[in-house]
């Protein structure tokens, strides 16, 4: 990406709040927004740009926020519009900016647009929602939603089924209809005119649906649900309209996306949105493997660069914490925490930072479903039970994946709760916290958190973290332990390498680059006296290289 290309956001870092579990500060078990300002310091102090901000707006809060009923109000348990209002004007104060979590692919069944179109045929909202007939006596097709067995729910009243990709309480919009986009683009411009400074905008990549809902082959691969023909018009209205008036930053949550998809949604020469999250890592890839992961990196690269921008992230709101799903949360914890953050800050693309993360917060295994708020997770627990497996299998089975690993709160001390809350926690906090926390982090020098102050602080200084092309060197390419590749821009060149393995590695320095002269800038272990032929990489071992 040519240095031209320069723009702000390319050169942030972003940190995900998942506000009900960031901090309490009224003593109700749900973490709110009176609570983020109380602690914006902290992330402040951590050194990041951007602060990504989980929905905050009316709803059931049967998806957690992600069911809406009221775009334009906050829901009470987070907080006021007035207190919204100085947390934007806190964030600012500090140099940072906040981005809106925004759902406009579904809203909640609660939702007065929803109450309306239900009511009758010929309710002037009826076209706002997607309504079929029965095909012979049963649903119109035999999709399968994210939530639920079906995408079809039936409703007595009019003698209609209404689509839903999610919840049965999460009806689908009908992005056809002029009036409803139209609408939704003036809420957008309203949010905007507050002051806002960008959206991360849910399930986008399933705004457009079929005239004809046929049947799928393997309903199960619900990858039909998103990227249909249409998705890509709605979002250049949308930039037209409302997006490109602004200096913001979008990100779109983009699931089943191939690189040659993904150039669309983020194209610079496109009119649509800056960057994307896909989902090839987080969705598809359930347990750590380098081999894959390398070729994901190397196509989405191949895919974007100088031409869009992609998402470094390897965990959020819905997927298990990173060091116990793809690093190690045991011996090597520390090590493996501040290895993937390496990895995510010097690869190719802007880094995502998810609350807890930078102190090495862990998934965790309750003991029963009832102990689970993953509406996801208990409705596939339902169906599972319900075709007569085991119940203790079934949950076996799904804690690994469980939207909750990353959702128990934030573990500030060693105190009760956490720090988290002085009342009782909506959803229960990790055992773990009085060894893994954040007064913990902040005493040490050599923490996560003090590690992840530093490579935020070289991503600063050093353009080529941003700008430099990447190239993987040949001989360690197809290595299951091994991870090393360059970032270059103009004359400088950076080295990295990562021993993503529990053994020591011994590695010969690469080929072309035994003369040159080089710098330690980071590392996760004390520096080595290593000769300058070899070089022995401990269990998780990062270091970044500065070449002369």
């Amino acid at each position: 990406m040519a240095v031209s290309n320069k723009v702000w956001w390319k050169e942030a870092v972003v940190y995900q709040v998942y506000w009900r579990s960031f901090y309490d500060s009224n003593g109700d078990g749900y973490g709110d927004l009176e609570g983020l300002i109380h602690k914006l310091d902290y992330i402040q102090e951590l050194g990041v740009d951007i602060i990504w901000l989980n929905p905050v707006f009316v709803s059931p809060d049967l998806d957690n926020g992600y069911d809406i009923a009221d775009y334009e109000a906050l829901m009470p348990k987070a907080g006021t519009m007035e207190i919204w209002e100085k947390l934007l004007a806190e964030v600012h104060a500090r140099g940072m900016k906040l981005i809106m979590d925004l759902v406009v692919n579904h809203t909640s069944d609660q939702h007065p647009w929803f109450l309306e179109s239900k009511s009758s045929r010929d309710n002037p909202k009826r076209d706002w929602y997607i309504w079929k007939d029965a095909a012979g006596g049963q649903a119109p097709n035999n999709w399968r939603s994210y939530f639920s067995p079906s995408t079809w729910e039936w409703d007595e009243r009019t003698g209609q089924y209404y689509f839903h990709s999610f919840a049965v309480e999460q009806p689908d919009l009908n992005w056809a209809n002029e009036e409803l986009r139209q609408e939704i683009n003036r809420m957008m411009r309203a949010w905007l005119d507050k002051g806002i400074d960008g959206f991360r905008l849910d399930a986008i990549a399933l705004l457009a649906k079929p005239e004809q809902f046929t049947d799928a082959e393997n309903p199960d691969d619900i990858s039909y649900l998103t990227n249909r023909p249409g998705v890509h018009e709605y979002l250049q209205e949308m930039n037209e309209q409302v997006l490109r008036h602004y200096d913001i930053v979008t990100v779109g949550e983009t699931a089943f996306v191939t690189p040659e998809e993904g150039l669309k949604y983020v194209g610079e020469d496109r009119g649509e949105l800056n960057m994307l999250f896909h989902f090839e890592v987080c969705d598809e890839m359930a347990t750590w493997d380098m081999l894959r992961f390398k070729d994901i990196q190397r196509r989405w690269y191949n895919g974007l660069w100088g031409k869009g921008s992609n998402s470094q992230f390897l965990n959020n709101h819905d997927h298990t914490r990173q060091v116990t799903r793809y690093g190690n949360d045991g011996t090597y914890r520390v090590q493996a925490a501040k290895l993937l953050a390496t990895m995510l800050h010097t690869l190719p693309g802007i880094p995502y930072i998810y609350q807890g993360e930078e102190i090495g917060m862990t998934g965790v295994r309750f003991a029963s479903i009832d102990q689970y708020n993953d509406i996801a997770m208990k409705n596939r627990y339902a169906e599972e039970v319900g075709k007569g497996r085991d119940p203790e299998e079934v949950l076996r089975s799904l804690q690994a994946l469980s939207r909750d690993n990353s959702r128990t709160p934030m573990q500030w001390d060693d105190s009760q709760n956490a720090g988290f809350t002085k009342g009782k926690p909506w959803i229960n906090i990790n055992p773990n916290y009085k060894e893994i926390n954040v007064e913990k982090d902040l005493a040490h020098s050599d923490s996560i958190y003090r590690y992840y102050q530093q490579l935020i602080s070289l991503r600063k200084q050093h353009e080529v973290m941003v700008y430099g092309e990447f190239t993987e060197l040949p001989e360690w390419m197809d290595s299951e332990q091994l991870y090393v590749y360059t970032r270059t821009l103009g004359g400088r060149c950076w080295l990295i390498f990562l021993n993503h393995s529990e053994e020591t590695q011994h590695v010969a320095w690469p080929a072309g680059y035994e003369g040159r002269a080089r710098t330690l800038l980071l590392g996760n272990y004390a520096a080595d006296g290593a000769d300058a032929g070899r070089l022995e990489l401990k269990p998780y071992e990062a270091r970044i290289y500065e070449l002369i």
